[in-house]
């Protein structure tokens, strides 16, 4: 059975897809293969690498020998992972994935589907001693969280280098839930976020006008990196369900 799918460039159709079953391989490049990907461009090599398929997750091979390639996780808001010329089998395990090449001025992407992943359950396991402190507490009822949100959702909606929202911004993005929110109150709710996660600026960032853009960088840089909001938790811009700080 298939455990990887590769979806060419501009595929409309799910018969344009190709499916590789564990421990196949499939080469990649501008030369014409049977059974290969095939990317038409002059800025690509005539083989570019190879995807080999592993169960849950797969290996990618660059075989340029001057450009390093770039795997996006499209739900990682920014993640991605860097393959150097002439790196072979690098594990991706990224159950949704964007490969970027550099071609003579353009980016081009295809994408690779590793639908087999395996999760542990979830139940707890009953063992002597104290239970483990969360890593972080955060309810998502209070305004603190929409705050947080609202600095996150640019990234979350499939803009991975975009940057954090200005305050006023955020003012009007938080107002169709929260009508009397103002600058004061995002600010309040931005320096809480701050001491409850215990995000301190750079010391970059220092200088009186930069601070607040620093904490929303790093609150933002620091919830995308842990899900501590995820493309769900957005209904909290548009639903009036949380209440109280700030």
């Amino acid at each position: 059975m298939y455990s990887v799918i590769v979806v060419p460039p501009a595929c409309a159709r799910p018969a344009g897809r190709i499916e590789i079953a564990s421990g196949e391989s499939l080469a990649f490049g501008r030369r014409e293969t049977s059974g290969g990907l095939t990317i038409a461009h002059d800025g690509v090599p005539r083989i570019a690498g190879e995807i080999s398929a592993q169960r849950d997750f797969w290996l990618l091979t660059n075989r340029s020998t001057h450009q390093t390639y770039v795997v996006e996780n499209p739900e990682g808001a920014g993640e991605h992972i860097k393959i150097a010329p002439g790196r072979v089998d690098a594990p991706v395990a990224f159950e949704f994935s964007r490969v970027v090449l550099p071609a003579a001025g353009d980016l081009l992407t295809f994408d690779v589907w590793a639908p087999r992943q395996i999760f542990a359950s979830a139940e707890a396991r009953e063992l002597p001693g104290s239970a483990t402190a969360p890593a972080f507490t955060l309810d998502r009822t209070k305004r603190y969280f929409a705050v947080l949100a609202a600095l996150c959702e640019p990234r979350l909606r499939g803009e991975p280098h975009a940057p954090t929202p200005a305050v006023d911004q955020l003012v009007r993005r938080l107002r169709p839930a929260w009508p009397t929110v103002n600058r004061s109150s995002v600010y309040w709710n931005i320096d809480y976020l701050a001491l409850k996660l215990r995000v301190r600026p750079g010391p970059e960032t220092a200088e009186p006008g930069r601070r607040a853009n620093g904490k929303k960088d790093s609150l933002a840089s620091l919830a995308l990196r842990f899900d501590l909001v995820r493309e769900d938790d957005l209904t909290v811009l548009t639903s009036p369900t949380y209440g109280g700080c700030g």
